[in-house]
């Protein structure tokens, strides 16, 4: 591996112009010091109290908002994304890691589990109390279409943070600049809450062998990964083939299909279409959530649904994508789409940035994507691929061959749902989140939310990136059999100091 003397700089997509200062990447022993470091310090993190843990995600919260004209500044150029969409994403970044500060002081998150002894039962039945702990040092990788929420001190770096567990952080390419900055703020909240160096760390590459010798190394407890199913894969591999494997976390690949049931479509369709044009070109369509596959029936009113699709597609203006390479994977993508067999109903206008992404819309029959499940592969962009089908049964065959998807949508009328429970019920042993009669495009942070799903969509179809439940991730759960009360921790004592909700047998 040579991680050696090499720095790279980010490219602004909008012009192509690099930008300054130019980054070193980490070498391997950069790597190991940060491993080391992180070792070093779980020992003493993993002790610390909710409230000093909460106190710290709330002091990166804070610093954030303070230097956030700044970071914003440096993320727009970097990626492209408008200044009004960072705003909003650092205030999201800001809310869920005060979001977290508050689930670990409540307490229940641990899910503290207490069977009191019996010792005249036959046999005696020992005291056996249980809760979750962290798991260790964790690594992140930053995502490269949210530079804020899902990246440096985003949903995967709260979350082990939160669950006591020190994180390392390996930068991406794209936004350096921006994830330097906010590393900054964390720096000065580890020195302001008098927490140990190597709680946290941020290393930058411009390849794959920093991320490759962070799995590998014996210190890292778990990964966090958003990005493609390709990279996902590699890094599940690499920690499979560990003398000790460790969990991957990553959210991959999906389509999130919209299904448009036919009494929806006859009330709805020109809401339909424009809730639907407006989801698929967001952010030009570089969303997780983006629904890339819609699926409509055949017949004057479908036909009249995909012209209003075709009148908004073809009037969407281009814009800057996140890289040159995600650009080009999108003409790849689209390509792909032709090549087996979708006809191409419209495009939006073309742009004349760096990183150019041109709206799309396509057609099959839904025949064509049982031929050709190649069809049913992501593009990340914004492009949609309208799937006609003739009923409701060949909208069933269709779920049945479905791959796992972070999200599905019905778009349909209440009596429609009732009647086609079966149709439903076989839809949500397919994704993380079930959206009716509104669109996938925006995941609520929120103590319910799912952002997840069965295979390619993440690695592990049981967690989420998202929401309260991510803390889970980072952690296993320890049993504490006939210890002394005063030894244990206090969620599982007797007096119960912290007034954590527990279940007690």
């Amino acid at each position: 591996m040579t991680m050696a003397n090499r720095t790279f700089q980010a490219i602004n997509p909008a012009t192509g112009e690099r930008l300054e200062p130019a980054f070193a990447v980490a070498t391997e022993d950069d790597v190991a010091r940060a491993c080391i470091l992180a070792s070093e310090a779980f020992e003493a993190y993993a002790r610390t109290s909710p409230e000093a843990r909460a106190a710290f995600l709330r002091a990166i919260a804070d610093g954030l908002e303070s230097g956030g004209e700044e970071i914003v500044a440096r993320a727009h150029v970097e990626t492209a994304l408008p200044l009004p969409r960072l705003r909003s994403e650092l205030a999201r970044t800001c809310a869920q890691l005060r979001l977290f500060a508050g689930v670990i002081e409540e307490g229940s998150w641990v899910d503290a589990r207490i069977d009191t002894a019996d010792p005249n039962r036959t046999p005696p039945k020992p005291d056996v109390r249980s809760m979750r702990r962290p798991l260790g040092p964790v690594a992140v990788f930053g995502a490269s279409n949210f530079p804020l929420a899902f990246s440096t001190a985003g949903g995967d770096t709260a979350s082990a943070l939160a669950a006591g567990n020190p994180v390392i952080v390996k930068a991406h390419p794209a936004h350096p600049g921006t994830s330097d900055l906010v590393a900054r703020v964390i720096a000065a909240s580890i020195e302001r809450c008098a927490l140990p160096r190597g709680t946290f760390a941020l290393l930058f590459d411009d390849g794959i062998e920093v991320g490759q010798s962070l799995v590998r190394h014996p210190a890292i407890r778990a990964v966090g990964f958003t990005g493609s199913r390709r990279g996902g894969e590699a890094l599940m591999r690499l920690a499979a083939q560990r003398p000790d494997p460790i969990p991957v976390y990553a959210e991959m690949s999906s389509v999130n299909p919209v299904i448009v049931f036919p009494d929806a479509l006859r009330e709805r369709a020109t809401s339909i279409a424009d809730g639907l044009h407006a989801s698929f070109t967001l952010g030009v369509g570089q969303f997780c959530t983006n629904p890339g596959v819609v699926l409509v029936p055949v017949g004057t009113e479908g036909d009249a649904f995909v012209n209003l699709l075709t009148e908004r597609t073809r009037a969407t203006a281009a814009g800057a994508m996140l890289t040159p390479s995600i650009s080009n994977a999108y003409r790849e993508g689209q390509a792909s789409l032709a090549k087996h067999g979708a006809e191409l109903v419209a495009r939006g206008s073309d742009g004349t940035f760096a990183a150019s992404g041109q709206a799309a819309l396509w057609q099959v029959a839904a025949a064509g994507t049982l031929a050709e499940p190649n069809l049913l592969e992501e593009v990340f962009g914004p492009s949609t691929l309208v799937v006609r089908y003739a009923d409701l049964a060949e909208v069933e065959r269709f779920v049945q061959a479905l791959d796992g998807q972070l999200t599905a949508t019905v778009h349909a009328l209440p009596e429609e749902l009732r009647d086609h429970e079966q149709l439903v019920a076989l839809l949500a042993t397919k994704v993380g989140r079930l959206v009716a009669n509104q669109f996938p495009t925006g995941v609520e942070v929120s103590h319910a939310m799912v952002h997840g799903g069965p295979f390619p969509a993440t690695s592990d179809g049981r967690s989420t990136s998202v929401g309260t439940h991510a803390i889970e991730r980072f952690t296993r759960y320890v049993a504490y059999q006939n210890w002394p009360d005063d030894a244990l921790p206090e969620e599982l004592r007797h007096a119960n100091p912290r007034r954590v909700w527990r279940r007690e047998t």
